[in-house]
Parts: structure tokens; C-alpha cells; sequence
């Protein structure tokens, strides 16, 4: 047998070989491992290493949800190069949703079948805390079986200095008003070098680590993310997903990795190119063959098209997102993809690529549909 696997994976990449061996024999890759798959050309060699993986963890699955969008306010006082979506409070197009606003916005997308918000948005510099606790806390009384996925590590420590709190405490309140897990977005790219550039009115890489480690002491779940393609390079793409292994071994709390592909239309670095599809597919792979602790690698297709999301699948992906419903964050970057898919059309997307698909909430536990009514298995 295992001659039988050596013979199937062909490269031209001598330095490929030696990692073949560690992938083989499931050994952790070391930095070093990860800089070199990041500097190989030869995507058909990393794809087959990350699909030996993907397969080893998961068989033929491939994981989506049913959930919708809520982005409350776009008003920031970050102003981040990287973000076409924040507006100042008085500029054009700036919006703050009101309470009774949010829930409808909610409502107006919602079926039974959702089963998960995500729920993101701008850091607004007049909005108490009250606000994001009472938003929650009447989804959750509207919509009492939906799980609320809220607010980003760097909303989270931006309410916490708003409030006067510390991260723990504002995390409980949170918690008991009813979040149930943490996206992962604000992650960017931890080295300062970069951050100082795209993002330095957010909190700091290690600042958003330890915002992360205090969610998942509470038992909240989360995800994490990592934003590539703009003025980053390999070094920086590597002790970023080092850092968040180092995390995953001590805390265990991160469910997906969700690489995201920068959008630069409508942003002050709007002069960079957008990644190629052999950028996308070879950072889902290098994503699967590093983060070895992670579950779940998803290709978020609202960023990197159905088409690369449906390639990925092969390449080292085990979840392409959900429905969505809306999203404007990577919209008013530029994204021409949908605003939402089907969920039917999620389910063909998955299929064509041969896997087996799998309806999940958002922690992951299968969800089983009758024509009426759906069950999660606990």
C-alpha cells in the first residue's frame, strides 16, 4: 500500500519529497515545511498532499450551512487601507441600524431552515454596549433555535475599552445575552510590519490571540481567519499560521480556518493586483498541510468564487461556507460574486466535485432535513 501511494504522488519540486514523507507518516510540518510549500510552483504536487490529508480527516465530506448575514452598522473609526466597508458616522453611505431595524433585517432573510446569523460589523465610536447586548439578546428571543455567530476579536476588545471592561467580563455578557460562538475575521495578518500598515487603528496580533484564547476559556468556539494577497509575503503568511496552531494546541477553541483572499477595489490599496486562482487554491493547501490541529479548512466562496470554492474541495477544503443571504463587506470591495446561493446550489457545487455533502450548524453537527422540519445531531 504504501508503495502504491509513493507511486501516485509525482512532483518535479526535489524539495516536495522529503515533506511527502512527514505528510505520509502524519509528523507535524515545521515553518521551515510551510515557507518551502509556499515557494513551490508545483500545485498539483501540494493540492494531492493537502487532499491525502483532507480525506484523511474527513472522507469524501464536504461541510455547508444554511445561514444569513447581519452587518448592524458600517460606521468605523478604524479606517483600515484594506477595508472598502467602514464609512466615518457623517460620510456618504454610513448606516446604523436600529434595534427593531437589525431584527428585521434578520427576519426578512430568515426560514426555518436557517440555522446560524453571523453577525459583523464596523466599530461605531457612539454605540454603547447595551446596544450589541440587547441586538443579541432579542435575536435570540425572536429566533431562539438559531445559533448566533457575533462579533470579531477586535469588535469584541473595541466594545471591552468602550464599556470600560475587561475582554473577560465583556465576553460574559456577551455570552449570557446570548453569543453562542466568534467568527473569525479581524485576524488579518498578525506581523506588525504589515498591520502597521493595512490596519493599525485595530488591536494587535497578540492582542487578537489573547482576545481568542479568554473566548475559548469561556467555552466559546471560534474561527479564524487570515487575509493574504495584498502587501504581505510568504514569511509573514507562515508565523501567522504558526501563531494560531501555538493557540489551537493550548486552547483547542478554533473550529474553522477560512483563508481570505484580499478584494483591493474600493480601497486606498486599490493599485494591487487581486490573487489568481493559483494563489487561492495553493493557500487552501499550504492551509491544510500546516494547521494540522484545525478541523476544518473552508474555502469561503463568496470571496474566492463557487468555481476556485468547488476546486478547493480537492485541494485541501472540507467546507465552502453557507447560504449567506446577504453580504456587503467584500461587496463594497468589489466582489461580483452572488450575493447568496441555494442551498440546492451549495449541494451541486459539492457533488460536481465528487464529494459527499454534509449539512452542518455551526458547530458542526450534522443537520437532517425532512420537507418540513430539521434535526441536529448532538
Amino acid at each position: 500500500m504504501a508503495q502504491a501511494v509513493m507511486h501516485a504522488f509525482q512532483t518535479d519540486d526535489p524539495r516536495l519529497k522529503p515533506l511527502f514523507e512527514k505528510v505520509l507518516a502524519g509528523i507535524r510540518l515545521s515553518a521551515e515545511d510551510a515557507l518551502t510549500l509556499y515557494q513551490s510552483k508545483d500545485i498539483l504536487a501540494l493540492g494531492w498532499l493537502a487532499n491525502h490529508v483532507r480525506e484523511r480527516m474527513h472522507g469524501d465530506r464536504a461541510y455547508f450551512n444554511v445561514n444569513r448575514h447581519i452587518n448592524p452598522t458600517n460606521v468605523c473609526v478604524a479606517y483600515c487601507r484594506l477595508c472598502a466597508f467602514g464609512r466615518k458616522k457623517d460620510a456618504p453611505g454610513a448606516y446604523t441600524m436600529a434595534l427593531e431595524e437589525a431584527w428585521q433585517s434578520a427576519a426578512s432573510g430568515y426560514s426555518e431552515a436557517v440555522t446560524e446569523f453571523h453577525i459583523v460589523g464596523g466599530l461605531h465610536p457612539d454605540l454603547p454596549f447595551e446596544y450589541f447586548l440587547d441586538l443579541v439578546s432579542g435575536l435570540k428571543q425572536r429566533f431562539p433555535q438559531v445559533h448566533l455567530k457575533a462579533f470579531t476579536m477586535v469588535e469584541v476588545a473595541f466594545l471591552a475599552k468602550r464599556a470600560k471592561l475587561s475582554i473577560r467580563e465583556t465576553l460574559q455578557k456577551l455570552k449570557a445575552a446570548g453569543v453562542d460562538s466568534l467568527p473569525g475575521g479581524g485576524a488579518e495578518i498578525f506581523a506588525e510590519r504589515v498591520r502597521h500598515i493595512i490596519c493599525d487603528h485595530k488591536i494587535d496580533g497578540s492582542q487578537w490571540l489573547e482576545t481568542a484564547h479568554i473566548a475559548h476559556e469561556l467555552g466559546l468556539k471560534s474561527n479564524a481567519t487570515m487575509l493574504y494577497g495584498h502587501i504581505e509575503n510568504d514569511e509573514d503568511r507562515v508565523d501567522h499560521l504558526m501563531k494560531l496552531r501555538a493557540l489551537q494546541d493550548e486552547t483547542h477553541g478554533f473550529q474553522t480556518f477560512i483563508p481570505l483572499a484580499f478584494h483591493p477595489d474600493n480601497t486606498p490599496l486599490s493599485h494591487l493586483p487581486w490573487t489568481t486562482g493559483f494563489d487561492d487554491i495553493k493557500q487552501i493547501a499550504v492551509s491544510r498541510l500546516t494547521l494540522d490541529n484545525f478541523p476544518h479548512i473552508k474555502s469561503y466562496w463568496q470571496m474566492m468564487t463557487p468555481k476556485i470554492a468547488q476546486i478547493s474541495l480537492r485541494f485541501g477544503a472540507d467546507d465552502i461556507d453557507g447560504t449567506v443571504v446577504e453580504e456587503k463587506i467584500y461587496h463594497d470591495a468589489g466582489a461580483d460574486t452572488p450575493q447568496g446561493l441555494r442551498r440546492q446550489e451549495l449541494v451541486r457545487l459539492i457533488k460536481e466535485a465528487g464529494r459527499e455533502p454534509i449539512e452542518r450548524d455551526t458547530l458542526y453537527r450534522p443537520v437532517t432535513r425532512t420537507e418540513t422540519t430539521f434535526t441536529i445531531s448532538v
